[in-house]
């Protein structure tokens, strides 16, 4: 699979929806008509989650339905699923997925349930699955299987510390090169802040380092092959390890984003690199709001390519009650919804939402979220999905791509080494495909 390019404000579909029957169809649609019945969310704990089950009661209240989530942290939740789906347990309703992670994977090992009918046939007038991002529909889309619908678009984008960076005399850095140097300049500077902090857990790391390694101009795969040993491939991995090794707070390796926004929220780090859906927690309590400048992350010889994905709901191939199921993902992803989650920093995947009165004048209220939106709007036309390698074992390739950097970090192995090994492991598992 290919690199997935998106762009947010795609007019056109990827469903295919017959505008007339559909509406006959809608106007015989009834919230209600499964009242009773419990539906199992297996819910990752992070702010696109935590904002939706905030209105958990409304879904409650429209549908005469429960739902019962069954929360973890994402690792944790990752383990969860495979083993309920090895298990073939229809213990699990809906999931959350990302389709630029697993979606291979999961599709080629059955375990999505296809949406594409329901998403057709079975669907409230107001909720206008046509209004989806068309990009994001396809980045899910495997063969001809739809297997999640979109729940918002996100990717890593650079937040520093305006006081810090005027009080240290630095510019906003508009190169790799310039962050480094900032970073450096603030460890002068300033010897009770982290200069530096971004994604440092093994399985994490690809997040942000493709960010990197695309801004730096290099690739994943070249001819068929590993290409972390390339000359642009070697840099990124330098760079990256050298940035969180140099400049980073200690234990750097355990951390992702819950440990990378509560240094930043906590006024300990002057520099983050870390998800644009932590702008709900990095400005909790508003001790950021107004010292904080974001932007994506600056530019490598490549220029600007950010990262962008989406999380999705999915169906269990194994659920025995998919159109139960499907309620409850049509409610989550519902114009409505997806609006009230937008007011709390989750970008929406609907254009008529990103350009909704209420949500702009949100917007409008904090020069950090315009800074936000503007960095969203550079991912969703300059962004790119390929995080990690493009194959089915893609979540095999992020832990040695991680590898690879805490080698770096801990002085383990050269620059050499670390690319060597990993490649070696690497073209393994591209030989899989």
């Amino acid at each position: 699979m290919n690199a997935r390019m998106f762009a947010v404000r795609a007019a056109v579909s990827v469903l295919a929806v017959a505008v007339v029957s559909a509406e006959v169809r809608a106007a015989d649609f009834n919230w209600k008509k499964f009242q009773g019945k419990t539906v199992t969310f297996l819910a990752n704990n992070n702010p696109v989650a935590q904002a939706l089950l905030t209105y958990k009661s409304d879904f409650e209240k429209l549908t005469g339905m429960t739902l019962k989530v069954d929360g973890y942290q994402e690792q944790q939740m990752r383990q969860r699923l495979v083993t309920v789906m090895n298990a073939h347990s229809d213990e699990v309703d809906v999931f959350m997925t990302l389709p630029s992670r697993e979606g291979e994977q999961f599709a080629a090992a059955g375990w999505y349930a296809d949406l594409s009918a329901m998403a057709k046939n079975d669907v409230a007038k107001e909720y206008d699955p046509s209004g989806l991002s068309q990009a994001l529909l396809k980045a899910a889309t495997f063969g001809s299987k739809l297997t999640s619908m979109p729940m918002n678009i996100e990717g890593p984008i650079f937040y520093y510390r305006t006081d810090i960076f005027k009080k240290c005399g630095i510019e906003k850095p508009v190169s790799i090169k310039d962050v480094e140097a900032a970073a450096a300049k603030i460890k002068a500077c300033d010897s009770v802040v982290t200069p530096f902090v971004s994604r440092g857990l093994k399985p994490a790391v690809a997040y942000t380092f493709s960010n990197m390694l695309h801004n730096i101009g290099g690739t994943y795969i070249a001819n068929g092959k590993s290409n972390l040993c390339s000359p642009k491939g070697k840099e990124a991995l330098d760079t990256y390890s050298r940035l969180l090794r140099d400049f980073g707070p200690p234990g750097v390796v355990n951390y992702s984003f819950q440990q990378i926004s509560a240094l930043y929220r906590g006024g300990r780090a002057a520099m983050s690199f870390e998800s644009s859906n932590e702008l709900r927690t990095v400005m909790e309590g508003g001790a950021r709001l107004k010292d904080t400048a974001l932007m994506p992350f600056p530019a490598g010889e490549a220029g600007q390519v950010p990262t962008v994905i989406g999380w999705g709901m999915a169906v269990s191939s194994y659920s025995k009650q998919p159109d139960v199921a499907w309620y409850f993902v049509q409610w989550a992803t519902s114009p409505d919804v997806q609006k009230k989650m937008a007011l709390q920093g989750i970008a929406p995947p609907r254009p008529s939402v990103a350009n909704d009165p209420e949500y702009r004048k949100w917007i409008d209220e904090e020069p950090v979220r315009k800074q936000w939106q503007a960095a969203l709007d550079v991912l969703a036309t300059k962004g790119s999905s390929e995080v990690g390698y493009p194959i089915v074992a893609n979540p095999e390739s992020r832990e040695f791509i991680g590898q690879a950097v805490q080698d770096l970090i801990l002085k383990q192995k050269s620059v050499d080494q670390a690319c060597a090994d990993a490649d070696r492991a690497l073209d393994a598992l591209i030989a899989q495909k």
